[in-house]
C-alpha cells in the first residue's frame, strides 16, 4: 500500500530537503523499512536499538498517534513524523 510521509524539518537532510516523500507499506514498520531503503540512516534517527520509537519522535497515522511499529497505516495513507525541539 502506498502512503505519503510528511518529514519533520530536522530529518529532511536525509530526503534531500523534501518535506513529503512517498513510501510503501501497510504498517508503520513496513513504511519505515521502505524509507530506510530509500534514505539510508533515517530510521535510526526515529527508532532505537530495541525497535521502539525514540522519546523525542512522535509518529501519527493521519490524526492518530502511533505507539507501536506494527500499527496499520490505515485509510489515512499519511504518516506524519514529528520531532520534539529542545534547547536552552
Amino acid at each position: 500500500m502506498a502512503c505519503t510521509v510528511r518529514i519533520a524539518s530536522p530529518l529532511r537532510s536525509y530526503t534531500g530537503g523534501a518535506a513529503t516523500v512517498p513510501a510503501e507499506g501497510a504498517t508503520v514498520a513496513e513504511v519505515l523499512a521502505d524509507l530506510e531503503r530509500r534514505y539510508a540512516g533515517m530510521r535510526f534517527r526515529m527508532i532505537d536499538e530495541q525497535d521502539r520509537i525514540r522519546p523525542h519522535i512522535r509518529l501519527f497515522a493521519g490524526s492518530r498517534e502511533v505507539r507501536v511499529l506494527g500499527e496499520a497505516i490505515g485509510r489515512e495513507n499519511v504518516l506524519h513524523v514529528i520531532c520534539a525541539l529542545s534547547g536552552g
